[in-house]
């Protein structure tokens, strides 16, 4: 019973980290520097969650067709959730093109694989696509950090506010964008599916 459990935890976390995204979402449109606190505190967890899924089903040898299409839709829900967040409090930091030049990548992968689920395959996960995940959430914890940071009082919340104010976030997330982009077209033009 006990091996049977942990064989469905991966996919348990994967699900948790989407329920989480609302709550996130939630917390971070508070103005309080608690619920700003909280926010970057469950973002960070469900990042976490993100790497320890993938490790436990590989550890446990019980990775699965379901857990390989929810992983990335959860990560996609997760981050794009976020960002849609971010450009509603601050469209000047994080405008509404870059986030829709990342929704319009994932929703096209998101369909090639299921498209390719349709057809009995799956869609390999590139390495590059992995890497811009780990910036993607990297940007968006740090984009947190400053929020609730230019919520403290003193030195710290000059600190954060002056983050927000600089160029800074925007240089950094034009990598971002840039590299999402990149990779949503590796996935249209060279995917490689495997049969099972």
């Amino acid at each position: 019973m006990q091996a049977d459990h942990i064989r469905h935890l991966p996919n348990a976390l994967t699900i948790l980290r989407m329920v989480a995204t609302p709550v996130i979402l939630v917390l971070m449109f508070s103005p309080t520097l608690g619920g700003r606190l909280a926010a970057l505190i469950l973002f960070v967890l469900a990042a976490i969650s993100d790497f320890a899924d993938g490790h436990l089903a590989r550890r446990y040898n019980s990775p699965s067709r379901i857990g390989r299409f929810l992983d990335p839709l959860a990560d996609k829900v997760l981050v794009l959730g976020t960002f849609i967040g971010l450009a509603w409090l601050l469209p000047a930091v994080v405008p509404w093109w870059a986030v829709a030049i990342i929704a319009v990548r994932d929703v096209a992968v998101t369909v090639r694989r299921m498209y390719a689920e349709s057809q009995g395959k799956s869609v390999r996960t590139l390495p590059m696509a992995k890497t811009k995940t780990t910036l993607q959430l990297v940007y968006l914890i740090g984009m947190l950090a400053a929020l609730a940071a230019a919520k403290f009082p003193g030195w710290l919340g000059s600190v954060g506010n002056w983050v927000l104010d600089s160029w800074i976030p925007m240089a950094l997330l034009l990598a971002v964008v840039a590299i999402t982009a990149y990779t949503g077209l590796l996935y249209l033009l060279r995917a490689e599916y495997t049969s099972e």
